[in-house]
């Protein structure tokens, strides 16, 4: 068979461009320690592999969201715990102001502890998070949430949203606690209303005001607020906002349920004729509408109603302890949080250890086969470059 002189070269050229290949897709798998590179290696370990990968990269996704949830909610429950230390410092300086033996000087000074307490609580929630924004301004996280008014009230101007992010494929979990829900919304220790006191000789106060029958409550005919009034000889009438009984003129005996209108209520202590007060509707009670209620009761100064004043300082009382529990449950409300966080970081890493097992079981190089075969191929590659060198030289003359 004749061979011509450029079909040589060309099927020299091609074999020698073949045995190049060869080495360099050797030189590839042992650079990158990787026995599978792309789908024409092993196709169906390459496809294997893209759902390792997949799951992989998901973890990977998971991992960065509970960062970012576990460092807000280990803020959260932070400033909770310090705002629940701040109230019980709070609550034990109003006990210690309820000796009797202090003067209307000593209460002021109480008093400004008290106010420097409301002050601290509005720092804490006010904090920021590591990216600047409000931790518990709900969704307008540049937006300061709770703000003092003209009358030195607080109020939240925040909204009720709750942010979320995804730690699993079908689990998400909050990142924040909307203010009003932190700070604002603290269950009534009374009930559903909070009473005001006309006149009251007796030292009478509410123990509880609830509504027990919303289908029966009518605030629109019958609107609150209601007043309470005792007449000679004991006798009791209960009128609405437009001065409509709703619970006629009869005789109280003292320790009865009140009931009217779907609401009912308790009463402690034995009323005297003349005594009234009035119930308005009021089922959360702000933490910080608390403070102001101690900082004024410390500030009033033991000259004041005594009868009444032990009436207020035993409802505030009570309300200190259910923010002090709000505080707590906020506080649980983050923990638990955290330990769901926890237990899916834990998850994620066992599946990472599989995953990336099964991964490295597919696809990772056997070295010592890679290099036996590499140096084949290298050899393979000398012979021809060395083969091609010989024959191109090759002539007739030569043997002329």
């Amino acid at each position: 068979m004749r061979v011509s002189t450029a079909q040589f070269y060309f099927q020299s050229s091609q074999q020698i461009g073949n045995k190049s290949s060869e080495v360099n897709e050797q030189i590839g798998y042992i650079s990158s320690g990787k026995r599978v590179l792309t789908a024409k290696d092993d196709a169906v370990a390459y496809g294997t592999l893209a759902g390792y990968k997949d799951g992989l990269n998901n973890i990977e996704k998971y991992q960065r969201n509970i960062t970012q949830a576990e460092g807000r909610n280990s803020l959260q429950e932070v400033s909770f715990a310090n705002a629940e230390a701040l109230m019980q410092e709070l609550k034990q300086l109003f006990i210690q102001a309820n000796n009797g033996t202090l003067s209307s000087d000593e209460l002021s000074s109480l008093g400004k502890l008290a106010s420097d307490s409301q002050s601290q609580l509005l720092d804490i929630a006010n904090s920021k998070d590591e990216t600047g924004g409000y931790i518990f301004a709900g969704f307008q996280t540049d937006q300061t949430p709770f703000v003092i008014q003209t009358n030195n009230s607080i109020s939240y101007v925040g909204d009720n949203g709750v942010r979320e992010v995804q730690i699993a494929k079908n689990v998400m979990v909050a990142t924040n606690q909307p203010g009003d829900e932190a700070f604002s919304n603290v269950t009534n220790a009374i009930g559903d209303f909070v009473p005001s006191y006309i006149t009251n000789t007796s030292g009478i106060h509410v123990s509880k005001a609830v509504i027990v029958d919303p289908s029966l409550y009518d605030d629109i005919s019958n609107p609150p607020d209601y007043t309470f009034t005792f007449s000679l000889p004991n006798d009791l009438t209960v009128t609405d906002g437009n001065n409509v009984q709703v619970y006629p003129t009869t005789a109280y005996t003292v320790g009865q349920k009140i009931a009217f209108n779907g609401v009912e209520v308790q009463i402690s202590g034995n009323p005297l004729p003349n005594d009234q007060f009035t119930l308005a509707p009021e089922d959360n009670i702000s933490i910080f509408e608390t403070i102001k209620s101690a900082t004024d009761w410390l500030n009033q100064g033991g000259g004041t109603n005594v009868t009444q004043r032990k009436v207020d300082y035993q409802e505030i009382l009570s309300q200190l302890d259910n923010a002090l529990n709000h505080m707590t449950l906020r506080q649980v409300d983050a923990g638990v949080r955290r330990s769901l966080i926890e237990q899916q970081k834990d998850h994620h890493l066992d599946n990472e250890l599989v995953l990336s097992k099964g991964k490295s079981n597919i696809e990772d190089l056997d070295f010592a086969k890679a290099i036996s075969t590499f140096e084949q191929s290298k050899v393979a590659l000398q012979a021809a470059q060395q083969t091609f060198v010989q024959i191109k030289n090759l002539s007739l003359f030569n043997y002329i």
